[in-house]
């Protein structure tokens, strides 16, 4: 571990916490207080001018806020709660960031020491609990501990494959004093966050990229969090291949640019899930072959050579068998591996991709955008966001049939413009990771899309966009139903909607008890309108956009067929 010097000063163990996050470079912590991590509340009372704490109305909040945060700042994401219930309601935002790769340091309040085990009041295995969904997690128990573990936990967070980071700290180590003095920490023994790239594997994926006639591109987030953004557009026009993007890869490359073929998964554009069974070389950037990529293994991409660049060994032949594997940060394997391709033409193959889209284009895409049905679809209402954004705002998805219209038409120009729940598939994520959005990036518009559904599941987060006073755009687009749900009924059960249709509530009226301007449209000749006074406010704004009930997305490949079996209808 190497040392940034820093005063030595006898402080408590609270205080130091505090100090710890100020060196760390932490000017914003979401959280909710409690018993158990009162004496660092109390600390952190005392420092309101250089740590801005964001009080949430649910600890979940705190994390997706946090997440929201990392997501669109690039820094690590803090949340505080207490033990018990409030440190396992932080446990679905920790899931839901170590799935998605975020970088996170959650820091609990717990019993004393010598209550430990005992069933005291609100005393919960937080490190048991945890274990399983953070990158790493540790108890402290003795004040001195505390500058040591949280360097280590910052380090942790955000290098190599970032990930959410657990610290319970023991009421008796808040209170305790010792002599204080922080440590930046720049390595761990035995931890490897960045491999050593092997040239041999570059070159021989240089090789197969010279050499191939079909070759295809599916980038993930790996891109985004290596900041590997202008190498990759490099790569991707010198090489002239055709790229497809994971649902969490979005943004990485403009929407707009040719090469950019759309959207793989099970709602994904039909051309680049088609050609992926054709394609001769497949070469996967900073992915994970997520099953809502690959649908059935055994048919998918057999025909192709593999190259897997990625930072994580854990995720190569993990789920496909790479031929070749460029292990390390993508930015640094694409700047190596760009003096190495051949300058290319594929256009031919390229056409492959325009003539598919031009198939979705007739059979879906223009029904969604431009429909001729009364009734108002999701497609549209993107359409009219993307229209008076100009593609330059941040959009926020829940999960459901509203992320994926929203992922697919969605228009972006710039780099970490796409946040949503993608591995865990958390709703109610949208709304608090909307406000850790903002917070993360407050020059640039943050509009959260969301269903009626997963908008219920945090809406108390309403709350903290009052007090808080954050100019967040918020679209509901309401269709009564628990959407994806009732599609899967009507399609695989016969039409048996058990359990998803839903009475909902005034959402206007709940919008305007927090002081939040609200508007309804049911009518197509109003939505424009409404979308142009939500984007030009400079307040935050509620928009509920009542659609049909039961429309469907498609394109849609069927729970463990082959991406070849993607439906159109």
């Amino acid at each position: 571990m190497a040392t940034t010097k820093a005063k030595s000063m006898h402080i408590s163990g609270a205080e130091a916490v505090i100090r710890c996050l100020l060196a760390e470079g932490v000017d914003l912590v979401y959280g909710y207080p409690g018993g158990a991590i009162m004496p660092i509340y109390d600390e952190l009372y005392k420092f309101q001018k250089e740590l801005n704490h964001v009080l949430t109305r649910h600890e979940q909040g705190a994390t997706h806020m946090a997440q929201g945060y990392a997501r669109t700042s690039g820094k690590v994401g803090v949340a505080m709660a207490t033990s018990g219930p409030g440190a396992t309601n932080l446990v679905t935002g920790i899931a839901d960031a170590q799935i998605d790769s975020t970088p996170m340091v959650c820091i609990t309040g717990q019993v004393a020491y010598h209550l430990l085990g005992s069933d005291a009041f609100q005393e919960t295995d937080i490190i048991g609990i945890s274990t399983p969904v953070t990158k790493w997690n540790y108890q402290i128990t003795r004040a001195e501990e505390i500058p040591e573990i949280l360097a280590k936990a910052f380090y942790i967070a955000r290098s190599g494959r970032p990930g959410p980071v657990l610290i319970d700290i023991t009421k008796n180590a808040q209170f305790d004093t010792f002599d204080y003095q922080y440590e930046t920490c720049k390595g761990i023994r035995s931890y490897a966050p960045r491999p050593v790239i092997e040239k041999s594997a570059v070159a021989a994926a240089a090789e197969l990229i010279n050499q191939a006639k079909k070759p295809m591109i599916v980038w993930g987030q790996g891109v985004i969090l290596g900041n590997a953004e202008t190498v990759f557009q490099a790569f991707v026009e010198k090489t002239d291949i055709p790229a497809a993007w994971t649902i969490l890869g979005l943004s990485g490359l403009p929407t707009d640019h040719p090469h950019n073929v759309g959207m793989v998964g099970m709602h994904g554009n039909y051309g680049p899930n088609l050609l992926t069974n054709e394609c001769d070389v497949l070469i996967a950037i900073g992915m994970r072959f997520d099953d809502r990529v690959t649908g059935n293994l055994d048919t998918y991409a057999t025909q192709a050579k593999v190259i897997h660049l990625e930072i994580d060994p854990a995720e190569i032949d993990k789920n496909v068998k790479a031929d070749v594997a460029v292990l390390g940060d993508c930015k640094e394997s694409l700047t190596q591996l760009l003096p190495l391709v051949t300058a290319n033409d594929h256009s031919s193959w390229r056409a492959q991709f325009d003539d598919h889209y031009q198939t979705e284009f007739e059979k879906v895409i223009n029904k969604d955008i431009n429909p001729t049905k009364a009734g108002l679809t999701m497609g549209e209402a993107i359409a009219a966001i993307n229209k008076h954004s100009k593609g330059d705002a941040v959009i926020v998805t829940d999960v459901g049939q509203h992320q994926m219209v929203a992922c697919r038409y969605a228009k972006f120009t710039q780099s970490k413009s796409n946040v949503t729940s993608g591995g865990l598939g958390t709703m109610g994520f949208a709304l608090p990771a909307a406000i850790g959005a903002k917070m993360g990036a407050p020059e640039r518009e943050v509009v959260a899309v969301i269903g009626d559904g997963g908008y219920q599941m945090t809406i108390q987060e309403l709350g903290t966009i009052f007090q808080a006073q954050l100019p967040v755009k918020i679209v509901v687009l309401n269709n009564d139903f628990l959407g994806m749900v009732r599609q899967w009924q009507q399609l695989f059960f016969d039409k048996r909607y058990a359990s998803t249709e839903m009475i909902n509530p005034d959402f206007v009226a709940i919008a305007k008890a927090y002081h939040i301007e609200a508007v309804s449209v049911k009518d197509r000749a109003d939505l424009d309108g409404a979308v142009a006074k939500m984007i030009a406010s400079d307040k935050p704004f509620f928009l509920e956009v009542c659609v049909e009930k039961e429309d469907n997305v498609f394109p849609m490949i069927p729970t463990g067929a082959s991406v070849s079996d993607i439906r159109l209808e």
